[in-house]
Order: structure tokens, then sequence, then C-alpha cells
């Protein structure tokens, strides 16, 4: 069988057209170049080389093996660069599901770190509810989500990289607002207003609180936050938040108050969820220790 060590070799001569400089090139001894150029000539069934003690030329036979060792060479460099970055994280394309809940406020902090760590990273953002994104999972339609647990994802793993609470969020002067917290029992008396179902936000936030479905909303079907923000400063009600998304909704409202949701937390964990047997975890390792640093 042709080996890529004989094609090196014949590649050598061709270059230098001459036995002992090539052999020098190739660090081995001019009889071992020798032996296995005469092996491989034996192998095609003719010869790639004419030699003389003077000199070397290459045969017409030759010229056609050497185009295609040199073709051979170049595909065998090219899978040595796929394997060799194969081994460092976020080479290729990578795409990533979010929840709405998160996606707004969680990646504007991580693409400045993003950039700055893995400059040629190429992410795509899908933004879709929990139940899709577990689907898409499973399905290989994306290589991962990010999701807010506890979530049923049966035959995924999960990996965490973030706790948090809910903050409740009220006009100010109005009860409660001037405390420091507000328990689930102090908030059974606001009008409360969560997004619509099918959002994990509003299970989280009626578990955090141990409240039942039908405390919350009344009517009203909000599907993002900065929704739920608009309407109680149109005094349409209450509403609980998470944590990272305070200094966006809130800190630019100051008829705002926002109060520590005083129940047992992390009231949402976030993680990552992959199938068992994703090929590129060294990618999803970044990610989180990228997002550890962006949200600290």
């Amino acid at each position: 069988m042709i080996s890529t060590k004989q094609l090196y070799y014949a590649l050598a001569v061709e270059k230098t057209l001459h036995f002992k400089r090539a052999a020098e090139a190739c660090n081995i001894s001019q009889s071992a170049l020798s032996t296995a150029l005469a092996t491989l000539e034996q192998q095609l069934g003719f010869n790639i080389f004419e030699r003389d003690n003077k000199k070397v030329l290459v045969t017409p036979q030759g010229k056609d093996v050497l185009v295609r060792a040199q073709r051979i060479m170049a595909e065998l460099d090219e899978l040595e660069f796929i394997a060799e970055n194969q081994q460092m994280p976020l080479t290729y394309p990578i795409t990533i599901g979010v929840i709405p809940t998160i996606a707004p406020f969680l990646l504007p902090k991580v693409f400045p770190h993003l950039n700055e760590q893995y400059p040629a990273a190429k992410l795509n953002i899908v933004e879709e509810q929990s139940h899709v994104l577990v689907e898409m999972v499973r399905r290989g339609e994306i290589d991962t989500a990010i999701i807010a647990m506890p979530y049923p994802c049966d035959g995924l793993l999960s990996m965490e990289f973030w706790q948090e609470d809910f903050y409740w969020v009220a006009l100010k002067g109005e009860q409660f607002t001037d405390q420091a917290e507000v328990t689930s029992y102090e908030l059974s008396s606001s009008h409360l207003m969560l997004l619509k179902e099918g959002h994990c936000l509003k299970d989280h936030a009626l578990a955090a609180c141990r409240l039942p479905p039908q405390s919350a909303n009344h009517g009203f079907g909000a599907t993002s936050l900065n929704t739920l923000v608009q309407m109680v400063l149109g005094r349409m009600g209450t509403t609980l938040i998470p944590e990272m998304a305070l200094k966006s909704l809130i800190a630019q409202n100051s008829e705002l108050s926002a109060i520590h949701l005083n129940e047992p937390g992390p009231h949402r964990r976030l993680a990552f969820i992959i199938r068992p047997n994703y090929t590129r975890m060294r990618s999803i390792e970044a990610l989180v220790t990228l997002l550890k640093q962006s949200l600290i």
C-alpha cells in the first residue's frame, strides 16, 4: 500500500532534484529515502524519476503522480488543521436557543466578553419558549439551549451557570414598597400580573410564591417582561421580574420600586441543555465559563 511518507519523500526529491539534499530535508538517510522511493515505483509499476550520478529528472508519468501527491498532502494538511481546531472551543458556528425572559438581558452582557475572548466565534441565536427549544435540541435542530430550571427535559444533560431571585415591581408609594423585602403572603393582596401561559417564568414565579395559577393575570396575557413593566407604570397592577432584568427594566424608571421576594431561593436557575452524545462539549464548557464571567 502506498504511504503518505513515500509521497512526502517523492515531493522532496521533486523540489530539490537531488536525492541527498531531499534526504537531508526529510531528516532521513539517503539510502532510506532511495529504498522508500524504489518501493513506491515498484508499487506503481513505473518510474517517477530518471536518475544517474549527475542529475535527477521527473518522468512524464511521474509528473502526474506528483501532482496527485501534492493534492493528497494538501488535503491531509487540511484534515490536520480541522483536527487541531476541533480541540479548540467555538471554532465552528454554533446555534443556541434562548428563552425570551433571558435573551434580551443576558446576551448584551455576554457578547463583549465573547468578542474579546473568541473573536472568530459565530453564534446563531434562536429565541423561543422552553418547550419548543427542548424539542429542537432533542431533534438536533439546534446545538444547545439556555432555559430556566427547573423544567422537564428528560434525556438531555443540563449545565447550570447562574442562579437568581425574583423582585416584586410596583409603583412607588404603594403598600409594601417602603420595605427591603416582600413575602408571598403580602403579595397575595396585590394585583399580580405575570406572563401568559407557556412562559416558564410564570410557573417559576408562582412556585416561588407558592400561589395557585388563578392568582395572577386576571385576564391579561403579556408576552414580554417589558410589557409587564409598562402595565405596572400604567397602574394596572404589579409584577415579578428576575434579577438579571432589573437594570434594563427598572433602572430607567424612577417611578418604580423593585423589592426582593423574601421566599426560599434561588427562584430560578439558568442552564444549558445538551444532548448526551453532543460532540462539541468543549464549546459548551467554554460558554458556561464565559457566562459566569459575564454575570459576576
